[in-house]
This record gives C-alpha cells, structure tokens and sequence, in this order.
C-alpha cells in the first residue's frame, strides 16, 4: 500500500510537471497570434473617444451585416446603447421627403418645374419673396433663396428656450411665416444655402398634391413597403418610442454632454428633420433608394444630379448629397442632427453597401469629422 501511494504522489508530481511545461510552452505561441482588431469598432470607439456619450453603428453589404457600439445609452451609467435603438435622424428625413416628391413627379401629378405658388398660393410672397419664380427642384436641391426657420425656434437654440418651450406645437404655415421674416438670401437658383424651410414647403405641397399628410404619405409610400419596423413620423408627440439612448444637447456651447433635451415635441421639423428610426431601418431605407426600388430610374436620376454646395463642403441632389470616396468614386447619403442626436447615411451608387453610425450627444471638436470618416472607410473596406 506504502509503495502504491508512493507511485501515485509520483504520478501526481509528473502530471503537474507536465501541465506547467504545457502551459509555458504554449504560451509565446499564443501571443504570436494576437486576435485581428475589428475595424468597424475601432471607429466607433475613436468617435467615442472624441466625446460622444454613446455610438453605434450598422453597415450592410452583400452577404454582411455589421454593429459597433461604444459609450453608454445614459451619461453617468453603464447602460450600453440599445442594438436596435431608436433616435431622432433630423435632416435625414430629407431623403424621405423628397423620394416621396418625385414619387409624385413619377406619377404624373407634379412637376420639378411647378412653382411654389401653383401649390401653396400666395404663401411665399412679399418681403423680396415670390413663390412664382420657386419651383420644386429649388426646394428639394436648397437653391431656392428661402431662410432657413431653426433659427426664430427657442427649443432649438439654448437650454432656456428648450425647457420654456419643447412641447410647443407648430404649424407648417406659421413656420413658413417666420422664415418670410428675413429677406431672401438670393434670388432662386442664382445660389445654394441649407434651409430646412424647404423641405416644410414640400411637405405642404406633398398634402396638397395627395389630400393626405406628409406623414401619412411617407408610411405609406416608403415606411410600409420597406417594412421599416422602427421609423415613424411622430407629429408633436414628444417621445421617442422603444428602446432608445437618451439624447444630450450642449446648444452650442462647446459642452459635449450639455442637457438632456430627449424630450421634444417635432413639429417645427415637419418634413425637414422630424422622423425617428434606427441604423438597421436606415441601411434598408437607403439601399431600397440606391437600388431603385422606390423610385424610376428617370426620377432616381433626377435625385443624384448634384450642384456644389459650398456650405457642406460637398454636392447636393433632391434630398441626397454627393460625397467623396477615400477609396475613389463617390457615395450618396445625409446627415442628421435634432438636439444632440447625430447621424450620418451613406450608401454607395449602386446601393449595394450601406453605413450608417449616429451619437447621443453633440460630442467634441472632432465628433462630426470620425463620424464621417467611418462612413467613407466603411463603405470602401473589403470585407472576408
């Protein structure tokens, strides 16, 4: 028995002998093979690490489909942001409105050409003002001359007029009414300035034109067919429905984290900046645009035929603008912003490889830049 314990401590001793120079010898070969980093969530994370609260991303290409997040749905928690988070996609919206206006156009029941003033008579009118001479195509391509409104809305521009005043209810009429208030920037087509007036106009002639809403044509016409589960047009409902990252609003003051300004009834960005949606709804939504399932490819045309816009720094179409390509080429998409929510869409011309990326929060000095620099390498990166 003395001798049988002897071999089995024996046996002990060698086995554990065995495993330490396992363990050491395997060692070195592991680390020689450190795990390949991801490059979508190294973005995210610069986006982050530029003072975003919270980041996530989707992209989408043929047979892939990729998320990243980073930071936190809630300043001063661990809560991660939501997968399938709902937020506000401000002048995205464009892209809505204005496939629903040239889904019109398709159809027959308007021009590019018509003037405002054969819709919305008498609206724009006075104060240099002459809706006669603003057709569609001006609204739709910013070429029109017309202020933009954001400025005379106190919720949008300090933390005072925010909590005086998020639940306050517009009408598009009386929007248009406050952009007539300054005289035009230029005379229509002779210049390009963003005014997110525009875009009310449209909406305004999209209900006359149809006899319906803007909001109910856009689920009807786009939300529906795409079965796009997250997107909604909200009216003045000032909630975001689902799952969803607050939102944080420094109202130009250079504070990343600013107020929380979640709350917010939308109705001053009725066409122009009100829909809610996610990444996942979004990369469907632009790659159903690309690919020419919303639109004829007389109209699609129409859409991506560009004209400089020097205050982006880039071209502008009918609700899309024209960006570069770090790879060559170019892609089509929209940026997004409603009181701390951020976003940038992008889609390549054949609609085939979609990145869309937004953040809780107004972020730093170098927010805006990673976020559009992750839509261009993803867009152009290989992916095994």
């Amino acid at each position: 028995m003395h001798a049988l314990r002897r071999r089995r401590r024996g046996l002990l001793v060698l086995t554990g002998s065995i495993a330490v120079l396992v363990a050491a010898s395997s060692g070195p070969s592991a680390a020689a093979k450190p795990q390949r980093a991801d490059p979508l969530q190294e973005r995210v994370n610069a986006i982050r690490d530029s003072g975003a609260v919270g980041v996530f991303a989707e992209t989408a290409a043929p047979g892939t489909r990729e998320r990243a997040r980073a930071g936190t749905a809630e300043r001063g928690t661990t809560k991660p942001m939501p997968r399938h988070g709902r937020f506000r996609i401000g002048s995205a919206s464009k892209s809505f409105t204005a496939t629903v206006v040239l889904q019109l156009v398709g159809e027959g029941h308007l021009s590019l050409d018509d003037s405002v003033e054969k819709w919305l008579p008498g609206l724009v009118q006075g104060n240099g003002y002459d809706g006669g001479g603003i057709t569609v195509r001006h609204l739709l391509q910013h070429t029109s001359g017309i202020r933009d409104t954001l400025p005379w809305i106190p919720a949008l521009n300090s933390a005072k007029g925010y909590r005086a005043e998020r639940f306050r209810t517009y009408t598009p009429e009386e929007l248009v009414g406050l952009a007539m208030r300054k005289s035009p920037a230029f005379q229509p087509g002779e210049g390009w300035s963003y005014s997110n007036t525009n875009y009310v106009l449209a909406s305004m002639i999209i209900r006359k034109v149809t006899g319906r809403s803007w909001a109910r044509e856009v689920h009807a016409r786009i939300i529906r067919p795409l079965d796009l589960k997250d997107t909604s047009t909200p009216g003045a409902l000032p909630f975001v429905p689902g799952p969803h990252a607050r939102s944080y609003a420094s109202f130009g003051t250079g504070t990343g984290t600013g107020v929380d300004a979640t709350t917010l009834n939308p109705s001053m960005a009725v066409g122009s900046g009100s829909i809610i949606s996610s990444t996942r709804d979004l990369t469907r939504f632009y790659s159903a645009l690309l690919r020419g399932r919303l639109l004829d490819p007389a109209q699609l045309d129409q859409m991506t035929a560009t004209v400089p816009a020097p205050e982006l720094g880039v071209k502008y179409g009918l609700g899309l603008g024209e960006l570069p390509l770090p790879c060559g080429g170019s892609y089509f998409g929209h940026p997004g912003e409603l009181l701390g929510y951020h976003t940038w869409s992008g889609v390549t011309r054949d609609g085939s490889r979609t990145a869309v990326v937004y953040v809780n929060s107004d972020g730093g000095k170098g927010t805006q830049e990673a976020m559009r620099t992750l839509v261009g390498e993803e867009l152009c990166r290989t992916r095994s």
